[in-house]
């Protein structure tokens, strides 16, 4: 059967016509978006959907680390004659390890990777528009995954619903695994430093470092610029905000599960036990440990070789180098030599799980063995009277030890110092589950990511609440009002108060009715430090 046909008359025709006409004049024009000029030559961003932002993506910041600048400190870009059109999201840097949840949208894995990607608020058309607007504070994203696994082209991560906030937000690809942490004794010999390994770390440091140079060409303030990053993210805010190299360059930090103070999964150990390690994993995975050799390899080569459990390789973490960490952090914090600025941290409430067939007979005998004579005192505050209890206390501890002492030990190190204010929260609104994540996860590691970044519709198979939504607004304006005046507090949200003693140690609690609350947990924390912050600061 044929579908029927009209024939239209001409004065339809033309009275068709007329109205489109009328509804394209009518209609917003997209404003133009002119090239911008930074010290490398001039960028070409593109305009989001709603033509609110401007996106300029795939930006280098530093040389291409290949060949001879393997493992080395980043290095100057070269200038560009051309517009370069940032379009398009660079490479992800070469991964030794994966999450089910992340998700890229870039061009694949390369060693060629260090790029960063700036979002900026349409400037603003309003009559008359001032002759010098105020230059827009700045937020600079660092993703997590163990150091091992990251990019910046996930749409959980896209900066521009924040930046419908008035801010700029700004994410960069750093080196990871063997890439980016590999340590070395010829290393330290041809650094003037005498310095190996944190060359990813030295990455976000030339990132930030660059958007302090260039950010001024966008609209930002290179004066206010605020660090924020999850999980080994937040493991690098920590230590960026304490490194020497860093100095200067950042007015605020946000730290979202994780510090580099303690955790049982990630710790930075002295350059020359890495080096010891590391020049021993290439002498049984290429036969060779020469550094002029190992230069040679392919990417592809030593990935395998780097992700082969037949060569036992090392875990290719940071370090304390002596030059980006001249240090451990504790000791850098107890001596006052971080930065003194506003800091905003915090974890998930359900940040590790314990097996299922944890028992209180089980988790007694487990606390009898891993803290002897102070097993009685573990159990006081992780009980375990029952079945039930015991499984939630071994929940509790398994995220604890994890990520949540570490950020912890941070912020109490940050608010001994005195000085700048420290705001703490408490993310405690069980996610609805998603495709990777079940609701009986509660709210899991790294569930804070889609909320601070208005992301939530970014997450597969996610039943969205209007409690959902509600927390995200309020959480991007908490985290934009700080990133502005270093308060996140503002109108028509819950007060936040400040985490000190004198306020009594009040926490956050970012569920469906946010408010400030004294720590209950603290007796757990103070325990642990007990057992592993004080060994880890002498």
């Amino acid at each position: 059967m044929h579908p029927r046909r009209f024939k239209i008359s001409p004065a339809i025709h033309t009275l068709v016509f007329l109205l489109c006409a009328a509804a394209t004049a009518t209609a917003e024009k997209p404003p133009q978006v002119r090239p911008v000029q930074i010290e490398n030559g001039k960028l070409q961003g593109v305009l989001t959907a709603d033509f609110k932002v401007i996106a300029y993506k795939g930006v280098p910041y530093a040389a291409p680390p290949v060949s001879d600048l393997r493992w080395r400190p980043p290095q100057p870009v070269a200038k560009w004659k051309h517009i370069l059109f940032a379009r398009d999201f660079g490479p992800h840097c070469i991964q030794s390890g994966s999450y089910p949840d992340m998700v890229f949208h870039d061009p694949g894995p390369s060693e060629d990777c260090l790029t960063l990607n700036v979002w900026a608020p349409v400037p603003t058309t309003a009559k008359p528009a001032p002759k010098h607007p105020a230059p827009l504070p700045v937020m600079v994203w660092i993703y997590g995954g163990g150091f091992t696994t990251g990019g910046t082209s996930e749409n959980r991560q896209d900066g521009e619903f924040l930046a419908h906030r008035g801010v700029i937000v700004v994410s960069m690809n750093y080196r990871l695994g063997v890439f980016g942490f590999f340590a070395h004794p010829e290393l330290a010999a041809e650094s003037s430093n005498n310095a190996s390994g944190n060359y990813g770390l030295m990455d976000q440091t030339a990132a930030i470092a660059w958007v302090r140079r260039n950010i001024a060409a966008f609209g930002g303030d290179p004066n206010n610029i605020t660090l924020f990053g999850e999980s080994a993210g937040s493991f690098s805010v920590s230590a960026q905000i304490a490194s020497p190299l860093a100095k200067g360059l950042i007015s605020k930090a946000i730290g979202e599960s994780g510090a580099a103070f303690y955790s049982g999964g990630l710790g930075f150990q002295p350059r020359e036990q890495a080096e010891r390690e590391d020049a021993a994993w290439a002498e049984r995975a290429f036969g060779s440990s020469r550094l002029f050799y190992l230069r040679t390899l392919t990417a592809d080569e030593l990935l395998q070789k780097a992700t082969a459990r037949a060569t036992q390789p090392p875990r290719f973490q940071p370090v304390i180098d002596g030059l980006f960490l001249p240090d451990s952090l504790p000791h850098i914090y107890a001596a006052g030599q971080q930065a003194h600025i506003p800091v905003l941290g915090g974890w998930n409430a359900n940040e590790g799980r314990a097996p299922a067939s944890t028992t209180a007979a089980s988790f007694t005998a487990q606390a009898q063995k891993e803290f002897g004579a102070n097993a009685d005192a573990f159990l006081a505050v992780y009980p375990a009277t029952t079945d039930a209890e015991a499984l939630q206390s071994a929940n509790d501890y398994a995220g604890d030890r994890f990520i949540a002492f570490s950020t912890w030990a941070w912020l109490e190190a940050q608010v001994g110092t005195g000085g700048a204010p420290v705001y703490r929260y408490f993310l405690d609104l069980g996610s609805p589950g998603d495709r990777n994540h079940s609701v009986a996860q509660g709210a899991f590691h790294s569930d804070d990511i889609e909320y601070i970044f208005g992301a939530l519709d970014s997450r597969p198979e996610m039943a969205i609440r209007p409690i959902d939504r509600a927390l995200s607004d309020q959480m991007m304006q908490y985290w934009t009002n700080f990133a502005r005046t270093g308060d996140p507090n503002g109108p028509g949200l819950p007060r936040w108060l400040s985490y000190n003693a004198a306020d009594g140690w009040q926490v956050m609690h970012l569920n469906a009715a946010p408010a400030s609350l004294p720590d209950a947990l603290r007796p757990r924390d103070l325990f642990l430090d007990t057992q592993w912050g004080r060994a880890a600061s002498k």
